[in-house]
């Protein structure tokens, strides 16, 4: 009934047309115990004050956050992001309140930190013993996750699955870090082939789809969501026998691109990237065509030391894309721009430019 419907929200349309959904009243209860449920796991406490830096509004990743922290008895600091002129004001209240846990996505942690450095400011001042993240790949990608510990000197965590599964945590790592759990009794998963649509088996490549055993306000059954990721059932040194996904969510199959015959996917040019300690927080991936051959083109800001060193940045280039070839399989053009240089977002970043389509447009008119 609609007087039982305790909130309306919906996807952030990043990869497609919005969509709206309703959560009752008993579902929100559900979603607020089985998040803090999942913190707890993953090393929250009553104790802790968590720093939002994440988006209220539409989409859920804030909302169902804040619901598990205040069910968990935490306190909660929803001090929201998108605002001009936020960011400066984060690190001023992040100076003074120094809460001991921070939300957002991984991009903008990470430019938080940035921010911070250009202000004088470490980080590490701040005091954050654990930051959890969700909304994009970047928690769980090895060099991203180094590169937000080492920032902040404090644990950096992955979680999340869909805004439509809500709730949405039930993918997310413990205190032992070795890959996200399923919470398999909240939210059931599968992994199926790509294409077969079939169940793969643990070691293999699959797409999670999702199947709701506690909603009762548009329930979920077998969504799929697109993602990519391999699962295992080897045991966890913290006891939880749930499945696992060892590499979290590393890219969707949409995002894949194939180069000159090679599938490519961001995720693994970011782990290049976020390895290389003379490569600054932002980069774009651009794809395009010069007459039939595909051509990927990996801009990336620089450290500013590095570009004060003669023949440092030559050296870093080649570097580079001599690990890209080598990951990735295919050659890619590194150009390396200045620090500040590239678009920062406080939500989702979308790094990935393919011009082909342009190409094939007016190569067809």
């Amino acid at each position: 009934p609609r007087e039982e419907v305790r909130r309306i929200h919906g996807t952030s349309g990043t990869t497609g047309k919005p969509t709206a959904f309703a959560i009752g009243r008993e579902d929100w209860r559900r979603i607020a115990n089985a998040h803090a449920r999942i913190m707890w796991g993953f090393g929250l406490r009553p104790s802790d004050t968590v720093f939002f830096g994440s988006f209220f509004s539409l989409y859920l990743g804030g909302w169902g956050a804040l619901a598990g922290v205040e069910r968990l008895g935490a306190t909660a600091f929803p001090f929201g992001a998108g605002v001009p002129g936020q960011t400066l004001m984060a690190l001023r209240w992040l100076r003074e309140m120094r809460p001991s846990a921070f939300y957002g996505t991984p991009s903008y942690g990470l430019y938080v930190a940035e921010k911070a450095r250009q202000e004088g400011i470490d980080p590490r001042e701040f005091g954050l013993r654990i930051l959890f993240f969700s909304g994009e790949p970047g928690a769980g990608i090895p060099s991203t996750k180094r590169r937000i510990e080492e920032a902040y000197d404090g644990v950096c965590v992955d979680t999340g699955s869909m805004a439509e599964m809500t709730p949405w945590m039930t993918n997310a790592e413990c205190e032992v870090r070795s890959g996200m759990h399923l919470w398999q009794d909240i939210v059931y998963t599968e992994l199926l082939h790509p294409e077969r649509q079939t169940l793969v088996g643990f070691g293999e490549e699959g797409v999670p789809v999702y199947t709701h055993l506690e909603r009762t306000s548009q329930p979920m059954i077998r969504l799929w969501s697109g993602d990519l990721a391999t699962w295992t059932d080897e045991p966890c040194e913290c006891g939880r026998t749930y499945p696992r996904l060892p590499r979290g969510i590393y890219g969707r199959v949409d995002d894949m691109f194939i180069v000159r015959g090679e599938n490519v996917y961001p995720s693994a040019v970011e782990e290049v990237l976020r390895a290389s300690r003379g490569c600054g927080e932002e980069y774009r991936i651009i794809v395009s065509r010069t007459e039939a051959m595909d051509e990927l083109v990996i801009q990336a800001e620089f450290r500013p030391e590095v570009g004060a060193r003669p023949g440092a940045l030559d050296a870093l280039r080649t570097d580079i894309e001599a690990r890209l070839r080598a990951v990735i399989g295919v050659r890619a053009t590194v150009q390396l721009v200045p620090p500040g240089q590239l678009e920062r977002t406080e939500f989702k970043a979308r790094r990935v430019i393919d011009n082909r389509d342009l190409f094939r447009e007016l190569t067809t008119r």
